[in-house]
């Protein structure tokens, strides 16, 4: 096998699985802004295999920094998914006491991350800041094995809901990591899903204790389904690449069955209010309250 002087073969590991992608030699310098954005891939995971027999993916050859995160991004869904994983576009935390985590669904904008904040300020460790490693037992029941890094907030939303955290000044309206204000881990094992919620953060302070509902069966299958394409619904910036591609049409049905196994055996359950509203009743249904 022979590759191009400018690329190289690369291994990584995400979550103890192996994989190995044949892109630009550029990935090394790209390497720090990328891994924390790749679910279950630590720091110290990339390392150049010098004789590869086969490689897992081709990352096309004038891919920028950001279509290889994309690119890496769908391998490492085709990688998990053959080991009964999913990788849920959701926040993940573990009980202050350990038993047990939460999973933090909803679509972009809904607020997850305001969720998440709220939750470690209640002293819940971080597991994923936007995509979780879901493992699917074969009685649906769900564990998380890790997840990203990156943990994104807007500062505008910030500051209005946790002024005290400090993220810069007021006319900056961009993004900040809060990886460095937050206790984060890797479960050494897979942590136990207690608790799914699929959280909207309602702007209106007046809201007060918010409201608790819960899923239909079909309406959470669906719920699942749309969270767990997340890293193959991406638009290529410089690349006509298709990423839902990386699934053919047997992978499709098997992400399916752990769909629905999901959803028969997972209440999943709608939070709407103020982050830390959402934060208390989720709290409590860890817990093992149940909404009146």
């Amino acid at each position: 096998m022979t590759f191009d002087e400018d690329r190289a073969v690369f291994a990584l590991s995400s979550a103890g699985r192996q994989f190995s992608v044949d892109a630009s030699t550029k990935l090394t310098s790209w390497w720090p802004r990328i891994q924390p954005h790749l679910p279950g891939v630590s720091s110290r995971a990339l390392l150049v295999d010098p004789a590869p027999e086969t490689v897992d993916m081709l990352v096309p050859h004038t891919a920028g920094a950001s279509d290889t995160r994309r690119s890496l991004n769908a391998g490492l869904h085709r990688l998990h998914l053959g080991h009964d994983t999913l990788c849920v576009h959701a926040g993940a935390l573990r009980r202050p006491d350990g038993d047990g985590a939460a999973l933090l669904l909803g679509g972009h904008g809904a607020g997850k991350t305001l969720v998440t904040a709220a939750l470690a300020l209640r002293e819940w460790r971080v597991l994923a800041g936007d995509v979780a490693l879901v493992d699917v037992a074969a009685s649906g029941q769900a564990s998380v094995r890790g997840g990203t890094g990156a943990f994104l907030a807007r500062r505008g939303p910030l500051r209005r809901w946790f002024p005290d955290i400090g993220v810069g000044d007021g006319a900056d309206t961009g993004k900040v990591d809060l990886r460095s204000r937050f206790a984060h881990e890797t479960p050494v094992v897979p942590c136990a899903v207690s608790v799914v919620a699929v959280v909207d953060v309602d702007g209106d302070p007046r809201t007060g204790d918010g409201t608790v509902g819960l899923l239909d069966q079909h309406t959470a299958a669906t719920q699942w389904l749309r969270s767990s394409a997340h890293l193959l619904d991406r638009v290529m910036e410089d690349e006509d690449a298709v990423l839902r591609e990386v699934e053919d049409a047997a992978a499709i049905r098997h992400r399916l069955a752990l769909v629905r196994s999901l959803a028969t055996a997972m209440p999943v359950h709608t939070v709407r209010g103020v982050p830390r509203t959402i934060a208390e009743h989720i709290d409590a249904l860890a817990g093992g309250e149940r909404p009146s």
